[in-house]
């Protein structure tokens, strides 16, 4: 038993001594953690998000239709309450600025991406609309117009909100007239589906993906490293002269990753928990045995990697192209919608996806997207597969 106890000291001792390695298996995530926190850390908080829409009336009619629009999207760029973020930050024209030089600047803007939307009332919008609402007038056509931006996310979004708004308005106008019957809604309601109702913070989603982003990182760059660079420089030779075994070997490396997989998450832990506000808990019965799993899993995908390839170089190359490709086809960062086939094919064939839905929904930050059973088969399909391909392959000596 010390033999093992002395390697996974060595395991250990080399890992923290190598500044590099202590950069990417310590320092990296944590840096990983706090940067996306801050950056991303407001979504899912009321008042986290922020549009910059632009506003400009053509229509100049005093208390008519166009002033009540106006109204609305001033109460949407007013905080709720006080401390808080608008749902609109507006740009409006000058007091004698040329209304059609500021839409067409904001449109530049909308274009380059500075502005989610333009709101622009035309001239004699409120004329049309009272002309619609009379049973004898021809009513001519003078649309509300909403500017967005091709392809920009959140002009997507801006839009979506603003014709819900504006819809809202349409119903208040023909309230207003007498034309609107409340009895004739058709009932509705929402129900959300797996969901306890909690407010799940970004931090609180990015916490358990950067854990498994350590272990990860740990078991694919950690285990190769050890075993190549040693059979390289000869050292596994020099064991393998004294009373110490090919498993007891592998059983003190193995000791010695999962001891740093402890490390990575205690910091990883403190620092989203104390330092970010991170309010999500990993003490759970379900949730450490996931844990467990995953580095477990990592661990078995390194002996993978050290079995495939000759050199420690070749073994570092293999590990950097897989790297990005896993960690952010697997939703550690970002949940993952909507991508190609053949991207979709590499997610539902990534461990690290499974592991990531299973984790989170053991901590109840998601209700989990896989099968439970899929969530513990897949992984532990891995841990056989890159099992029996090591033990198949793995050459312990550079002369065989």
């Amino acid at each position: 038993m010390t033999d093992v106890l002395l390697v996974a000291r060595s395991h250990l001792l080399t890992a923290l001594r190598e500044r590099v390695t202590l950069f990417w298996f310590l320092v990296f995530p944590v840096f990983l953690l706090v940067v996306l926190s801050l950056v991303f850390g407001r979504i899912g908080e009321d008042g986290g998000i922020t549009f910059d829409v632009a506003f400009v009336s053509f229509d100049r009619t005093a208390g008519g239709f166009s002033d009540a629009i106006e109204q609305v999207v001033d109460d949407l760029a007013t905080p709720a309450e006080a401390g808080a973020k608008p749902l609109l930050s507006l740009r409006r024209p000058g007091s004698d600025e040329d209304l059609a030089e500021f839409l067409g600047a904001a449109m530049v803007d909308v274009r380059r991406g500075r502005l989610a939307a333009i709101v622009a009332v035309p001239a004699g919008f409120d004329q049309s609309v009272r002309a619609r609402l009379s049973p004898t007038a021809a009513p001519e056509d003078v649309p509300l117009t909403l500017y967005v931006g091709s392809g920009n996310a959140a002009s997507g979004m801006a839009a979506s909100i603003l014709e819900q708004v504006f819809a809202g308005v349409d119903r208040a106008i023909l309230a207003r007239v007498g034309r609107f019957d409340e009895s004739a809604i058709v009932p509705h309601r929402t129900t959300w589906v797996g969901s306890d109702e909690r407010e799940t913070r970004y931090v609180d989603f990015l916490l358990p993906g950067i854990i498994l982003m350590g272990f990860f990182t740990n078991g694919l760059f950690g285990i190769p490293g050890s075993i190549l660079f040693s059979r390289d420089q000869r050292v596994l030779r020099r064991y393998w002269v004294t009373p110490l075994s090919v498993p007891r070997y592998l059983a003190g490396l193995s000791v010695g990753h999962l001891t740093l997989c402890v490390l990575q998450y205690a910091i990883l832990y403190v620092v989203g928990r104390f330092a970010l506000g991170a309010s999500v808990s990993f003490a759970a019965l379900d949730t450490a045995l996931y844990l467990v799993l995953a580095a477990a899993t990592f661990m078995a995908f390194g002996f993978l990697i050290a079995s495939l390839v000759r050199t420690a170089t070749a073994g570092m190359a293999v590990a950097n192209i897989l790297n990005m490709p896993m960690m952010f086809l697997s939703g550690l960062f970002f949940p993952i919608t909507g991508l190609p086939a053949f991207l979709t094919a590499i997610v539902y064939a990534n461990p690290v996806s499974y592991l990531a839905d299973g984790l989170r929904a053991s901590v109840g930050v998601e209700s989990g997207v896989f099968s439970p059973i899929l969530v513990v088969v897949v992984p532990l399909g891995w841990i056989v597969v890159s099992a029996a391909v090591a033990a198949w392959r793995l050459r312990w000596d550079v002369g065989r």
